[in-house]
């Protein structure tokens, strides 16, 4: 075997090893009908990404379950691929476009296509590349685009099925447009924050009294030029005789009705309110119901248009609202300004004001699909693994609206639907129509929005498996196991997988959905590339190892909720890589090689062997129990304080001593075989969170065999719980010592006795079982605290001049005559106690503070108590100590 290298450094073996991996074909899947499946299919990331810190903790709980299943014995398939992300892949070349001073109307459509194509097949594997060098266990054979040709055909399948059942129709709605991109975007594709705006009061003349005036208050100014009514409600006694009175909006000196209509809120602003049909939501639905006329001030680039009136023809709609707040000024007609909070909206993908639009556009009907979606999360046939987001996802179910599916790009599934250019005559299919079958004509043009990119991810879970095709993929691997995800695509992706899956596949997509908590930067925003907050994670990979990463981001963010990362936050796991690789190095250093792998049976157990095998088979329990519930976070806190502080603080010093010392044979060979054994399992724990480090120490393990077990860890069996190894009085009896020893070494460090000082130790203990416990095993208590002779009994009495502690029904005494020079320890502990008592009284007189108390924030002031509750018990203890000198 080579020698182990003194320090753990991760850059000389994990490109190695994943490609041993990859090699082997180990993340391979292959329909096996002796093995169950277990299945996850990965969010694909957008071919612009680039990995950040939420993309690795997400990634790293897929894998996880992936390494896990694989070795309690399934077929493991993850399903790898990336998404075409329309809008923001097209802006990215575009950008590009703009440096060389072109525009994407330069080249022409499939110039620009072609041009995107290019850019994807150069730079749209840079996040694949980086998810290998994180370790993600993806059968890359079966690598899926959103885009590529199978799941095109399976994007205008859905499309046509759709429309053939009236689930898709087009029609002339208010939407939410961005200005910078040119397109439509759903509902759900639009963030909204809350903004310090004004509200504007705006008096409009009447028509046969131009000295009456009625106000209207808004947000937006400029889409008064816009206004095709007036309107309040019809119960409001204030302006009941003004219903069908017309008006004049300034400015464009259009006369305008004012109207009653239900909607209305008669608190909002004067309780009459200025409708414009053709760029707010509730307007059109008023206008709707009123039959007003919709006029369209602006173009798609929110450049204001010919109905604005001369004087703001061509100008951005932002520059057009202060010109219009100035004239209505300097007419006397703006009336109030007040200050006003307002929820504005903003395009996901690059933050431009969304301005709502009236447009024709594609339109999915939602609520048919929703119901099956709903009922199957709420009979438990999927489950979220944090409720609270089953409650996001019911609620957002229950009040869906239709869907704005159609995008004004080019980059993206062009809609399937063709018109006659003669007759015009439309048909919806997946290839052009040669001819008309209406006129017979050959003039037949497609229509020119592309699919919104969530219309093909929304069939990825079984679109990916070869789906319209019935493929034996589809029957053995679907449904899936698991979704693993972030918050911010429940309604994006995972709602509407479940109404495409129930609808296309009869069937759902996945059997749970674990939703994770999201990574946020140190001022607590949530890390993204737009925004340029994350680090680049391959660089932490370079610097810290992936386990350790891996390791980190899981140990640090507990289950459902979100994580503060920091590079300090990696320090975790980099330091537990570290003990793990010198535990290996130390229990290679001392093992022997095993002639053959012997029996438990066969073996001379002593009591701090039963112990760590006890251990050993409870902690595979919790962590298999902690994996199968999604409890990530638990599992690496149980694995982690195993193997640090019982495996290596305690089994390895304790039988160390057996190796180096130990004349048994037979006791030293248990040994022998324990430390390879315990540390053997503990690796294939280990292995679904650090998969890196524990194939390298694994290989170099299975040297000590007769013979090899495996081509890799990922063959071994994840260490099965096992009731016939279970010691638990030996495991109740070792608790017993490792409490003593800690009681011990406690009163060391209180007294200041240093740890290489020898001591006698006096225990009184009443109950006969931890007395015969104490007597029996004394040994370890020698051993671990560094005591010469020790003194068991039931009428031990405490000797002068000792220092006590009290472990459950034990009393443990330590004389210090001899051992430390009692006076100047005195004198130091009082020095220390008078010291404490000024910072104390500090404290006490801070609490007391009514001013305090009512200025400084909530956690300061608890921050305070704790320190006093704190100061309390050390005062105390100091005071005990200092007792028991005098």
């Amino acid at each position: 075997m080579n020698k182990m290298k003194k320090v753990y450094n991760p850059q000389n073996i994990e490109s190695r090893l994943y490609k041993f991996w990859q090699d082997l074909g180990i993340f391979k899947a292959e329909i096996n009908e002796n093995k169950e499946p277990f299945t996850i299919v990965i969010p694909p990331p957008n071919v612009t990404g680039i990995l950040h810190m939420g993309h690795i903790l997400n990634n790293t709980l897929q894998d996880i379950m992936i390494r896990y299943k694989k070795m309690q014995g399934f077929e493991t398939l993850w399903l790898p691929g990336t998404d075409h992300a329309g809008i923001a892949t097209q802006n990215v070349v575009e950008k590009e476009l703009a440096k060389e001073g072109k525009t994407r109307f330069d080249l022409g459509r499939e110039k620009m296509i072609e041009r995107i194509w290019e850019w994807k097949d150069e730079n749209g594997n840079l996040i694949i590349d980086q998810l290998k060098k994180l370790g993600s266990g993806c059968d890359w054979s079966r690598e899926r685009f959103t885009m590529d040709e199978g799941l095109s055909n399976a994007v205008k399948e859905v499309f046509i099925r759709l429309y053939e059942k009236n689930m898709i129709y087009k029609g002339k709605y208010i939407i939410n447009w961005c200005p910078r991109c040119e397109t439509a975007l759903a509902d759900d594709e639009v963030e909204h924050e809350d903004k310090n705006s004004k509200l504007w009061y705006i008096k409009y003349p009447f028509k046969n009294d131009k000295n009456k005036f009625v106000e209207v208050a808004t947000t937006r100014p400029e889409t008064m030029l816009g206004d095709t009514a007036v309107a309040v409600n019809p119960s409001d006694e204030r302006f009941k005789d003004l219903i069908d009175e017309k008006v004049i909006v300034p400015l464009v000196n259009r006369e305008i009705e004012i109207i009653a209509d239900d909607f209305v809120d008669s608190e909002f602003g004067t309780g009459c309110v200025k409708v414009t049909p053709a760029h707010d939501e509730n307007d059109f639905e008023i206008g709707r119901r009123n039959n007003l006329k919709k006029i369209l001030i602006m173009d798609e680039k929110g450049i204001m248009n010919s109905n604005a009136g001369d004087k703001y023809e061509g100008m951005d709609r932002f520059e057009c609202r202060k010109e219009v707040l100035k004239d209505l000024e300097e007419l006397g007609l703006l009336s109030k300004i007040e200050d006003y909070t307002n929820r504005v909206g903003h395009c996901y993908r690059c933050d431009t004001v969304i301005e709502p639009y009236l447009s024709n556009q594609w339109f999915v009907r939602m609520k048919p699909l929703a119901e099956k979606a709903l009922e199957v999360v709420k009979n438990g046939k999927i489950k979220f693994q944090t409720p609270r987001w089953k409650k996001v996802y019911i609620n957002w179910l229950e009040n869906i609206h239709d869907w704005c599916i159609s995008r004004q790009i080019w980059w993206g599934h062009r809609i399937p639907v063709y018109y006659c250019d003669d007759c015009g005559e439309t048909f919806v299919a997946k290839e052009k129509p040669k001819t008309c079958s209406k006129c017979g004509s050959d003039s037949i043009t497609q229509d020119s929005d592309v699919l919104d990119t969530w219309f093909s991810s929304w069939l990825w879970p079984f679109s990916t498996m070869g789906w319209p095709e019935n493929t034996p993929d589809l029957e053995y691997f679907y449904p899936t196991d698991v979704l693993i995800t972030d918050p911010g695509i429940i309604f994006f992706w995972v709602a509407r997988m479940v109404m495409a899956g129930m609808e296309f596949m009869e069937e759902i997509p996945f059997k749970n959905v674990y939703i994770h908590g999201t990574v946020l930067d140190e001022n607590k925003v949530k890390m993204s590339k737009s925004l340029g907050n994350s680090p680049d994670p391959i660089e932490i990979i370079n610097k810290f190892g992936a386990d350790a990463v891996r390791f980190s981001m899981v140990f640090n963010t507990p289950k459902g909720n979100n994580v503060v990362y920091s590079d300090s936050l990696i320090e975790t796991g980099r330091n537990f890589a570290n003990k793990i690789w010198n535990a290996a190095r130390f229990v290679f250093m001392n093992a022997e090689e095993l002639d053959e792998i012997p029996k438990l049976a066969d073996l001379e157990l002593e009591l701090v062997d039963e112990w760590i095998l006890h251990r050993l088979n409870e902690v595979s329990k919790e962590i298999s129990t902690a994996y199968n519930e999604y409890r990530f976070n638990d599992s690496t806190h149980i694995i982690y304080d195993f193997f640090w502080n019982e495996f290596c603080a305690w089994y390895l010093e304790i039988v160390k001593d057996r190796i180096y010392n130990q004349e048994n044979e037979s006791l030293k060979k248990t040994g022998n075989f324990l430390i390879l054994h315990v540390l053997d399992q503990s690796l294939r724990m280990l292995q679904p969170v650090m998969p890196f480090i524990t194939e390298e120490i694994w290989q170099r393990l299975q040297e000590f065999y007769p013979k090899p077990l495996a081509d890799s860890i990922l063959k071994t069996s994840f260490h099965a719980y096992d009731k016939d190894k279970k010691f638990s009085i030996s495991a109740r009896k070792m608790s017993l010592l490792i409490d003593t020893i800690i009681g011990i070494r406690g009163m060391r460090k209180d007294m200041n006795v240093p740890p290489a000082t020898h001591v006698n130790i006096h225990i009184k203990s009443i109950k006969d079982f931890d007395r015969h416990t104490l007597q029996d095993n004394s040994k370890y208590i020698q051993l671990m605290a560094n005591v010469d002779k020790i003194y068991i009994g039931d009428d031990v009495v405490k000797p002068d001049k000792s220092t006590a502690s009290v472990i459950k029904s034990i009393e443990i005494f330590m004389p210090l005559e001899g051992v430390i020079d009692i006076e100047t320890e005195r004198k130091r502990l009082i020095k220390k106690l008078n010291k404490l008592e000024n910072v104390f009284a500090g404290c006490k007189r801070k609490l007391e503070n009514e001013q305090f108390l009512q200025k400084a924030p909530a956690a300061v002031v608890e921050k305070e108590k704790e320190k006093k509750l704190e100061l309390s018990s050390t005062i105390e203890k100091l005071k005990a100590n200092i007792s028991f000198l005098e």
